[in-house]
């Protein structure tokens, strides 16, 4: 418990043991009412102030104002004893939220972590601590086994393993060495590391989570904005109602003192709090689990729109792929050296940072010249032209040979394809593989086994995609596609889908971002994915583990499950109080023993949410 929900349960106590004095026997009646009005100060003073004060700012029916009204006509009745009882279970009851709320918080606040203290840096021969936000990037830094992680960067020197726990939920330690990169927020467990910063803080990763964190409880569900307004009408309503009930049964039956005190009654009953606090609560602490374990939730609506998922439209590479190419294959011309034509194609493609490009340095095993390559110009999605040597040179798939009006000769096998055109003749080409992640084919079943419909969008070549497709088990696939037809494949099948489901897109590319922005949820693979992707993404997969898909839409669907049960009861328990307490069946101490027993229930169902992502 903090400070303030002690004091709380202190004044609690206090009010609970004069009114257990109030009782005493052979206690005159002036000596009575003092200890029970004591009693009811303690409790209920800053109820009443808290419904003053929204009054006076225009905010009149809330929870605060029903309380103040039932329990001063209750003393205006002589029901002292009520009006004592009533705030007491009411303050216990808000007591128990707080502390439910608290623990919601403290799971998210466990999260903040990993937001690392100070960061060494090297400077002028030594090691000085300094806040991350001071670092630049190219400066190196110091992480001691045991410190956390402070920015993003390379690792110049040294062989340790990381705990990634904190950003991924998972357990299993990642081994780095030199060369590998290394991301903020984790700990170094094992040997020393000099790290070279390639993001300052602002743009690291443990940022970007913290900042994605804070700003989910910016985007309200549809079922919290239901609620909002629930509560804007359901209040006045209530109010007119119970006045109605003090008034116009006395007016033909007479009673007046009785028909007040069922209306007063019937306005503590139509409290609105369990609603009102359990369903926030409930997406609050599903965004919160999810986050622990590496799913960064941006929002309650996109907690809703995965829960409703009915179609999962996957990009390949580095989604459902380990995105690390190797080439396969070397199939030169006639007339030209496969090394020759390995070499040729890693110059052309020096400058590009595209796993493909990577995987052609990699094989040709060159030193980058950048003085022998000139008048490089990339096509996304298509290749890249530039002058080697002074000679024009083409490098890309089947499209920019086309557009080029190079005579080809279409590649047979395995993997992708990467032409090569020299001084306008075809020089050759080279086929690329890739492996997929292994959690990917069981994420891809899972799906298929909760009806959900699989798509795989790529630029790969037909062949390629349809081997991995039916290697992994998707439903469909649609080959050779560019940024922009990635978007057009998406609008058909949002078109498609089934009424009252959402279609998820997952990729992690920078020429992902516009078919994340257009999917109904747009998620991203967080560790390897571009700032972009991140941006433009509701949902982030902070360990680039496909399974974690599965778990992001089941845990989604166990809290709007949550959310479902929480209206239903609390709403059908109301209902049926409203109809006793107007009929008189039921007292004031049964009426808020309920309402405090019904918010109790639904916040204890709610706190289940915070483990709705357990795997």
């Amino acid at each position: 418990m903090n400070r303030k929900q002690k004091r709380a349960l202190g004044r609690i106590l206090a009010a609970a043991a004069l009114f257990a004095a109030s009782w005493l026997p052979a206690l005159p009646d002036p000596a009575r009412l003092a200890l029970q009005g004591a009693a009811y100060l303690l409790v209920g003073f800053d109820v009443l102030q808290k419904a003053a004060l929204g009054v006076a700012h225009g905010q009149v029916f809330d929870e605060n104002f029903l309380m103040g009204v039932a329990t001063l006509g209750a003393l205006a009745l002589g029901r002292w004893e009520e009006s004592v009882e009533v705030m007491l279970f009411y303050q216990v009851g808000e007591l128990f939220q707080s502390c439910a709320v608290g623990k919601s918080r403290r799971s998210i606040a466990a999260l903040m972590d990993i937001r690392p203290d100070a960061a060494n840096l090297e400077r002028d021969g030594g090691v000085e601590t300094v806040d991350p936000e001071q670092v630049a990037v190219g400066d190196v830094i110091l992480i001691r086994p045991g410190e956390r992680v402070p920015l993003d960067g390379r690792v110049l020197e040294g062989v340790s393993s990381l705990n990634t726990s904190a950003l991924t939920g998972e357990s299993l330690p990642r081994d780095v060495q030199p060369g590998d990169e290394v991301i903020s927020g984790c700990v170094n467990e094992g040997g020393l590391l000099r790290v070279e910063v390639t993001r300052p803080f602002g743009q690291s990763t443990v940022s970007r989570i913290l900042e994605l964190v804070e700003d989910s409880a910016m985007k309200k569900a549809r079922a919290e904005n239901f609620i909002t307004r629930f509560a804007r009408w359901y209040t006045p309503a209530v109010c007119l109602a119970a006045l109605a009930l003090a008034v116009l049964p006395p007016l033909f039956l007479g009673g007046w003192a009785e028909w007040v005190r069922r209306a007063l009654t019937f306005l503590v009953i139509s409290c609105p709090c369990a609603l009102v606090i359990s369903v926030p609560l409930s997406f609050f602490g599903g965004i919160g689990g999810a986050s622990r374990a590496g799913i960064l939730v941006k929002g309650g609506t996109d907690l809703e729109g995965l829960a409703a998922a009915g179609t999962v439209v996957f990009d390949k590479t580095g989604t459902l792929t380990r995105g690390v190419f190797e080439v396969s294959e070397v199939l030169p011309a006639d007339g030209v050296s496969a090394r020759q034509l390995l070499e040729t194609a890693a110059l052309a493609e020096q400058f590009s940072s595209h796993p493909i490009a990577v995987s052609l340095r990699r094989a040709a095993g060159v030193e980058p010249a950048p003085g022998r390559v000139k008048e490089v110009a990339e096509a996304a999605g298509h290749g890249v032209t530039a002058l080697v040597d002074g000679v024009p040179v083409a490098v890309g798939g089947a499209r920019l040979m086309e557009r080029l009006g190079v005579d080809f000769v279409p590649a047979a096998g395995a993997g992708s394809a990467v032409y090569v055109a020299v001084n306008g003749a075809f020089a050759g080409s080279v086929l690329i593989s890739d492996r997929p992640k292994p959690t990917a084919k069981g994420a891809v079943e899972s799906l298929r086994r909760a009806g959900v419909r699989t798509v795989m969008l790529t630029g790969d070549s037909e062949a390629a995609a349809r081997a991995m497709a039916g290697e992994l088990g998707i439903d469909e696939v649609r080959a050779g596609l560019l940024p922009g037809d990635k978007v057009a494949c998406v609008e058909a099948l949002l078109a498609q889908k089934r009424p009252r489901t959402t279609l998820v897109f997952v990729g992690d590319g920078i020429n992902d971002a516009p078919v994340l922005t257009r999917a109904d949820v747009g998620v991203a693979m967080g560790a390897m994915g571009s700032d972009a992707a991140i941006e433009a993404a509701d949902v982030v997969l902070m360990d680039d583990d496909p399974a974690k898909l599965w778990l992001a839409i089941r845990a989604a669907r166990r809290c709007l499950a949550v959310v479902r049960q929480n209206i239903l009861f609390t709403l059908g328990v109301k209902g049926a109080c409203l109809a006793l307490g107007a009929a008189g069946l039921v007292g004031m101490q049964a009426a808020i023993f309920a309402d405090v027993g019904v918010m109790v229930l639904a916040v204890l169902n709610a706190m289940r949410t915070l483990h709705a992502a357990r795997e």
